[in-house]
């Protein structure tokens, strides 16, 4: 109860700092599950593109929260995990590197004989095959899905339970006024999760709410515009499809 109440009070908030309007450019609000993919530039962006959805889709949707900031204080993280229910990612992790191969056993020493090499006359006698013994089985991949040591895991999950997400690409705040480049994340999810629907959203003026280094919000009216849904299509490789995903996200800042 507490945390619904508060969130209100954020909502009211933000809407009353931003305005936080919602245009629907490609798609209407509809609640089916969804990836929102959006451009960054504030801490605040995860608050205003959850305070833009309308309610209905709001309770469904958990919004990508870097851990490093969002849960370095009690309040931060309680308000984090209780109200917007975000997923919690590390920025900068990245999946361990596989084990080094062992090192090759040095070459056998042969002794040398003393005997004289016509005196060496053995009988040709064939081998006998050895035993064929049965390979085990290869280890199945576990079902809970990727290894906690992946940066994608927490997604992963999120998307397994049903609810739908909102990501940053970029994986970093930018202050150019364009996305920086994608990274290979919203790929690699587009390909597991293909019936979810990719949506590109815009999020505009929240960088002079809350610039880069700053904690006190100014008041400036923000709006958040989602764009048509796309999908990774038949063939695409990985860096055409990134390209193609930022392009959508830019293509609606003019709109």
């Amino acid at each position: 109860m507490l945390a619904k109440i508060v969130g209100w009070i954020l909502l009211g908030v933000v809407r009353l700092l931003t305005g936080s309007q919602a245009r629907w450019y490609g798609c209407p609000p509809k609640a089916e599950q969804r990836i929102y993919f959006a451009n960054h530039q504030s801490h605040a962006d995860i608050v205003m593109i959850w305070a833009a959805l309308p309610e209905e889709l709001r309770v469904i949707t958990r919004p990508i929260a870097a851990r490093d900031y969002w849960a370095n204080t009690p309040v931060k993280r309680w308000i984090t995990t209780e109200v917007f229910h975000a997923v919690y990612v590390d920025r900068g992790q990245a999946a361990a590197p596989p084990p080094p191969s062992p090192p090759p056993p040095p070459p056998e020493r042969i002794e040398p004989s003393m005997e004289p090499v016509a005196a060496i006359q053995l009988p040709l006698v064939p081998a006998e095959p050895e035993p064929q013994v049965p390979e085990p089985a290869a280890a199945a991949a576990p079902a809970a899905g990727l290894d906690s040591s992946d940066p994608l895991a927490p997604l992963v999950e999120a998307l397994k339970s049903g609810d739908s997400i909102i990501i940053f690409p970029e994986g970093t705040r930018g202050n150019t006024g364009e996305p920086q480049k994608f990274k290979s994340g919203l790929y690699a999810l587009a390909k597991m999760f293909p019936d979810v629907v990719l949506v590109p959203a815009w999020i505009d003026n929240i960088q002079r709410v809350m610039p880069k280094g700053e904690v006190v919000p100014v008041p400036i009216l923000c709006s958040v515009t989602f764009g048509a849904p796309m999908q990774v299509q038949d063939g695409e490789q990985r860096r055409p499809f990134l390209e193609r995903a930022r392009a959508a996200v830019l293509a609606l800042r003019d709109v």
